[in-house]
């Protein structure tokens, strides 16, 4: 293992760090020393992309991919027979400034199995940050593993020289924990959130404090490792936000990984279904709704066919049509297509004059599944489908399909044509 390459270690530690989705790099501002190094300002500078399409713009990798626990569904745990390797922190520093310095990355994601114990592990991340803080004024985005269990002055040191952390909770509910990762427990990963959350309110409260974290915390959740419906999950996630204010929950689908438990999935869940849970988290924290109103108990997992608004709007079509020019803020931002910026656009408008539908294109509002749901100044013929069965189906996407690179032209102009021959998607 000492003689073991780093090229050759980075190549099994970066391939270990992609079933990891908390790594958005958003939200910090860190001032940086005369003569340091790094930024958290600006776009990413490299982009990698993990099998499934994510963007990835840090140095993401483990310090190492041994690990003492056993979770069922991790590629890295102990009864996985993957090749293993592990960084020094020394290691991980050197490579986080060549890369860098090279322009290859903007920051460093770094997380760990578990080896020894979670406070020697922690420690081991801390050291991480601790040199490229302290000892080369490394100014760069890091986020770094807050290891559950871990000590909560390792916390405080790691919270000190990183922007953001995260400890994973990843299954939502008591039993899978026990079914699935039989070492670690809600209590033990909560109790990390709330240290981590007492730091950011010192912070809070003292403003010469120095610098926790600026990025806030996140967590992840498997999606699809069990059969726990999206409602559940939505409601764990609900709960973490509440009780110990998370900038973000990140949901990864499962997907089956080599030498598999057999208790686990043998299919890759869909991605959509991903997505639409980071959706329904979306409309959870910036659009008013509660969880209880995205899914019901009868069809507790989100619609894979809709968008969460969509589904919600089909259901509650007594609340439409929403008058454009006299609803509030929150009712408009139920209107099925229109986002923040186009509510606010909207009230803006309104201020000066009554809107009608040429208004709300000439301020960019789209219009494409809002008609159906709107009252203007003017008639819309678009509200005969408002209780129609049929309204599901006109706002259900097609089923995506590849595009042709020399595909037939249609013969009807007004169609539009969408060829990579005119440049036009």
């Amino acid at each position: 293992m000492r003689d073991m390459k780093t090229r050759e270690k980075l190549r099994i530690l970066a391939d270990a760090a992609k079933y990891d989705a908390s790594c958005a790099s958003g939200g910090s501002f860190r001032e940086n020393q005369k003569g340091g190094v790094g930024t958290t300002e600006g776009m990413g500078i490299c982009h990698s992309f993990t099998p499934d399409g994510r963007c990835v713009s840090l140095l993401k990798i483990l310090l190492t991919n041994y690990c003492i626990y056993d979770c069922r569904f991790c590629v890295n745990r102990i009864s996985s027979e993957v090749e293993r390797a592990r960084f020094t922190p020394e290691e991980v520093v050197s490579l986080t400034l060549e890369f860098y310095k090279r322009n290859f990355i903007e920051g460093l994601f770094l997380s760990s199995g578990i080896i020894q114990s979670p406070d020697y592990t922690m420690e081991q991340l801390v050291r991480v940050g601790e040199l490229l803080r302290d000892l080369h004024e490394f100014g760069g985005y890091i986020h770094l593993k807050a290891v559950p269990g871990a000590s909560p002055e390792l916390l405080r040191r790691a919270g000190r020289v990183a922007d953001r952390l995260s400890a994973n909770i990843e299954l939502p509910t008591e039993d899978e924990m026990v079914r699935l990762a039989p070492a670690k427990s809600f209590e033990t990963i909560e109790k990390t959130m709330s240290t981590i959350e007492t730091g950011l309110e010192e912070v809070r409260h003292e403003p010469k404090a120095p610098s926790f974290i600026p990025a806030g915390q996140t967590t992840q959740m498997i999606v699809g490792a069990s059969p726990t419906p999206d409602r559940v999950i939505l409601e764990k996630a609900d709960q973490l936000y509440q009780k110990h204010r998370l900038r973000r929950v990140y949901y990864s689908a499962f997907s089956p990984i080599p030498d598999s438990d057999p208790g686990l999935p043998l299919v890759k869940i869909p991605l959509v279904r991903e997505h639409r849970l980071y959706q329904a988290d979306w409309l959870r924290r910036f659009y008013g709704f509660n969880v209880g109103e995205l899914t019901t108990p009868e069809s507790p997992n989100l619609d894979l066919e809709l968008d969460p608004k969509v589904g919600w709007a089909l259901r509650y079509r007594h609340l439409f049509p929403v008058d454009i020019n006299t609803a509030p803020r929150e009712l408009l931002l139920r209107i099925p297509g229109l986002g923040v910026r186009n509510v606010d656009r909207i009230i803006k408008a309104r201020q000066h004059r009554t809107l009608s539908f040429a208004d709300l294109a000439r301020i960019k509002v789209p219009l494409k599944r809002a008609k159906y749901f709107i009252l203007t100044n003017e008639s819309n013929p678009h509200l005969r489908f408002l209780d129609s069965q049929d309204l599901r189906s006109i706002l259900a996407p097609p089923p995506p399909s590849q595009l042709e690179l020399f595909g037939p032209v249609p013969n009807d102009p007004g169609e539009i044509v969408q060829s990579v021959l005119t440049g036009e998607l």
